[in-house]
């Protein structure tokens, strides 16, 4: 059965805002990759990398895309003797709201959008997808 509407909204929203200013122990990083059984590896703004858990209340509520930001908490899952070096305590969905907050890493730069046809020294444009003119001949 899924979860209440009301406890999903609840989460979705507690999402949207940073928090004020970061534990010792969390960390902002970046999704790598999902390797199963909700667990994610993730890299810190020094390049180190560690498996963390996604807790069951945002699981089916969000999905987690490469490239991602996350907090993470260390301390989380220090007691457990396994691979897993923490939980996710938060996923960064609005991140214009949150690049503006003190704690964000300068490590994690925003990458500019290069447009696909930017070459403009070219005197003709690509003509690929587009209707011939009115001017060509079918000769």
């Amino acid at each position: 059965m899924a979860p209440p509407r009301r406890k999903v909204l609840a989460t979705a929203e507690e999402t949207m805002i940073p928090p004020d200013e970061l534990a010792e122990t969390h960390y902002i990083a970046r999704a790598l990759k999902a390797t199963g059984n909700n667990i994610y590896q993730i890299e810190f703004p020094d390049k180190s990398q560690m498996l963390v858990e996604l807790p069951a209340r945002f699981r089916s509520t969000f999905w987690i895309k490469r490239g991602s930001y996350l907090l993470v908490d260390t301390k989380a899952q220090e007691e457990r003797d396994n691979k897993i070096g923490g939980e996710i305590i938060n996923i960064v969905r609005d991140e214009k709201a949150w690049r503006k907050a003190p704690f964000w890493p300068k490590e994690f730069v925003k990458q500019p959008v290069v447009a696909a046809n930017s070459d403009s020294d070219s005197e003709e444009e690509s003509r690929v997808g587009r209707m011939p003119s009115s001017d060509e001949s079918d000769a």
